[in-house]
């Protein structure tokens, strides 16, 4: 939770707006929370005894650590699949699907998250389309990227992710009248 709580306020514009991981402002990220948040995942991991509780702290301390270009991405992904193996679930394989776009390409990343999807298990969860979304857009496949925008649309409550989203749309060209009234 230090790890996640130390980025919260690069995390939104002045204004609410979102504002993804490689385009926040690692000056305003919090130096003591991270510094405690890696000396507590460093104590687990050594404790050789842990769950999935450890394995997501695991995972969230790359986020601090990384550097343009990423640089952790494939232990980062390692660490996914073995907490799918301690605690599978579809969420968690969704974050590995984007770990692995990351890593791979949007191509790979594409590929397992219509996986994901085509199981019907995340069909009413707004990441995982607009995860589909992020990288139909990153391959150019723009009809699609749309289509994945506004389904996630449809299934977001969160104010700063309805506007994100229609950012998106907005740069797409999409035919888009805003947000309902």
């Amino acid at each position: 939770m230090l790890l996640h709580d130390a980025r919260r306020q690069a995390r939104t514009s002045s204004v609410g707006e979102l504002i993804l991981l490689d385009e926040q402002d690692r000056s305003l990220w919090n130096r003591e929370q991270i510094q405690e948040g890696l000396a507590l995942v460093e104590r687990a991991l050594s404790s050789r005894r842990f769950g999935p509780y450890t394995l997501q702290a695991a995972i969230a301390q790359f986020m601090p650590k990384r550097q343009p270009p990423p640089r952790p991405i494939g232990a980062r992904c390692g660490t996914l699949r073995f907490l799918l193996r301690v605690e599978a679930s579809p969420v968690v394989e969704l974050n590995r699907a984007a770990a692995i776009a990351m890593r791979d390409g949007p191509e790979i990343g594409l590929a397992l998250v219509d996986a994901i999807l085509a199981r019907g298990e995340l069909t009413d969860y707004h990441l995982a389309h607009s995860a589909r979304a992020d990288l139909c857009r990153r391959l150019g496949h723009t009809s699609e990227a749309i289509a994945a925008y506004e389904r996630a649309l449809k299934l977001t409550t969160q104010a700063p992710e309805r506007r994100f989203i229609e950012r998106r749309l907005a740069e797409l060209g999409a035919d888009f009248d805003g947000p309902p009234n």
